[in-house]
């Protein structure tokens, strides 16, 4: 039995771990061979932030584990904000692979704190640049491939909870995430004529670096000298209608996988939440 991506070539950005490196072992167990990127050092060089950076170092574990499903995979340390590079990054994976069908623009940060007319020009010319940019730069440098394939193909953009519904104290990030869904929508009516398709997944919490981290667990709760997952759960399950505090980076990967499959070949346009019920609140 073939798998459900079986001669396809993926590329997904923010892949050295946490959900993107989800998708790319997924999407590599199904029989895809990936072009992965990941900028693997702090976004502000010199300045320590509260969810650590990804390495070099993790993003060659990705690597290593798409090869241990013998499957191929291309990686580049590589910035969204920097079209350029992306593009290189790219043009490089589809000459080394032999062409793309398929884009995960999953790369993006989180934040959280100051209410959104005290937010700083740095805080939201960076997650504008990130979230909503990066996303957009990804998709130009790579659908020219797709294009030129001329057999169709799928493209997912990582929006989130936030990009359906506002919360306080993130409004650069519900902002970005909002920016996406408009991004997704003109994507798919501009290339619908290629049998291109274009949706994004919506995640509630995951449970991944971005989440699980010190600055996380204190923003969570102040009240604790010391706070770790278990203490954050409580609260966090308070955003769901199911009793759960969070997903895992799999539950987006096999929504991701089902967007980039056959399965969903007349799929276009469609915000698919993985969110255990958080917009039914």
């Amino acid at each position: 039995m073939t798998g459900r991506l079986e001669g396809k070539i993926a590329f997904v950005t923010g892949a050295a771990r946490g959900q993107g490196r989800s998708h790319a072992v997924r999407l590599a167990e199904e029989g895809a061979d990936i072009i992965a990127v990941d900028i693997c050092k702090p976004i502000r060089p010199g300045v320590e932030t509260a969810i650590p950076a990804s390495t070099p170092q993790d993003l060659a574990e990705t690597a290593d584990l798409v090869k241990g499903l013998n499957r191929r995979i291309v990686t580049t340390e590589v910035d969204v904000r920097d079209f350029d590079a992306v593009k290189a990054a790219v043009d490089s994976g589809v000459e080394q692979l032999g062409g793309l069908d398929i884009i995960v623009a999953n790369a993006g940060i989180g934040n959280g704190g100051d209410v959104l007319h005290e937010t700083s020009d740095q805080d939201w010319d960076e997650m504008i640049d990130i979230n909503l940019s990066g996303v957009w730069k990804s998709v130009k440098a790579a659908v020219p491939h797709i294009i030129a394939g001329g057999k169709g193909g799928s493209i997912i953009l990582t929006s989130s909870v936030g990009g359906l519904k506002a919360y306080p104290h993130c409004g650069n990030y519900i902002a970005a995430k909002h920016g996406v869904v408009g991004l997704m929508r003109t994507f798919a009516v501009e290339l619908g004529h290629h049998m291109i398709r274009v949706n994004s997944v919506h995640p509630t919490h995951v449970a991944t670096p971005m989440l699980h981290n010190e600055g996380t667990f204190k923003m969570f709760r102040p009240d604790l000298e010391n706070p770790g997952p278990d203490d954050m759960a409580p609260i966090c399950q308070m955003f769901h209608t199911l009793p759960i505090p969070w997903v895992e980076a799999r539950d987006i990967s096999n929504a991701v996988l089902f967007l980039a499959s056959d399965e969903a070949r007349y799929v276009t346009g469609v915000t698919l939440p993985v969110d255990a019920g958080s917009c039914l609140k």
